[in-house]
């Protein structure tokens, strides 16, 4: 019973974020939803920002419509020093996209009792989406039926599978080349199944990432590339370090992460050996 009641709230959930885009999302382009790992540990206006980046420049490919994203902030047990609590990252992270009317947080993986990799992370979002999809599908042929006279269509409708891209900064690609931290098959997987959508900012040349790879160099159709031409190097280990110092972080944060941090006295000097290990 309570897996059903969540499969109904999850269904609802994608139904109530998705159906301002799905209109156009079927007219003759692949309906694409982006997923971003990290810690976000304050997320930041530069996270949401990195959004906006990635869907203008996956509309302009003309061959995909961005119907939705998804923040996905790490568990505890993720192990970086100075990780706040998950309950808090992900309270921040709701608060932050209020505004939003196509992103939206997920806890699954904050919730996790361990730390999980991101390509088990895509396979989970990636099968709700599916499953999502499926239902979506199912609504439109008894439609159909009931358009028909309660004739079953000849042939099921023409919606497109829906796919899952991971969003990421430039940073995060250069990563790949560090040996040993990422498994071949979990890397190859991710950028062939799924595909990545790079924002570079400022000196990083991803191309130049992608070359040095043999991994990446074979699946490079299926990594898109967006250059952030207007400058801003948000940094949350910066923020953190201004808010512990004192200083003033307003324009950096929406306004409501800055008064939660504020309500729970978060990344103090106090707070900052607290989750120092």
């Amino acid at each position: 019973l309570c897996f059903l009641v969540f499969c109904f709230d999850y269904f609802r959930m994608w139904s109530e974020h998705l159906r301002p885009c799905v209109t156009m999302a079927y007219r003759g382009r692949v309906p694409l939803v982006l997923l971003a790992c990290g810690s976000f540990n304050p997320i930041t206006n530069q996270h949401m920002r990195l959004f906006e980046l990635a869907r203008d420049h996956m509309h302009q490919t003309g061959h995909y419509e961005v119907i939705g994203g998804i923040v996905s902030p790490v568990s505890d047990k993720y192990g970086k020093k100075g990780l706040v609590s998950a309950t808090h990252r992900v309270a921040m992270t709701h608060l932050a996209l209020r505004t939003s009317d196509w992103i939206r947080a997920d806890s699954w993986e904050s919730e996790q009792p361990q730390w999980i990799t991101t390509v088990t992370t895509l396979r989970q979002h990636y099968n709700r989406l599916l499953n999502w999809h499926q239902s979506q599908v199912s609504l439109n042929d008894m439609s159909k039926v009931k358009k028909h006279n309660n004739k079953f269509p000849a042939a099921r409708n023409r919606i497109d599978t829906p796919e899952l891209k991971l969003l990421c900064g430039a940073d995060f690609l250069e990563t790949f080349k560090i040996p040993h931290l990422w498994r071949e098959d979990h890397l190859e997987e991710i950028v062939s199944k799924f595909g990545l959508v790079c924002v570079s900012r400022g000196e990083r040349d991803s191309g130049r990432f992608i070359h040095e790879s043999d991994t990446l160099t074979r699946y490079k159709n299926n990594i898109f590339l967006v250059r952030e031409w207007i400058q801003n190097e948000i940094s949350s280990t910066e923020i953190r370090r201004a808010i512990q110092r004192g200083q003033s972080v307003k324009y950096l944060l929406p306004d409501s992460v800055i008064e939660y941090i504020k309500e729970h006295n978060l990344y103090t000097l106090e707070n900052e050996q607290k989750y120092a290990d």
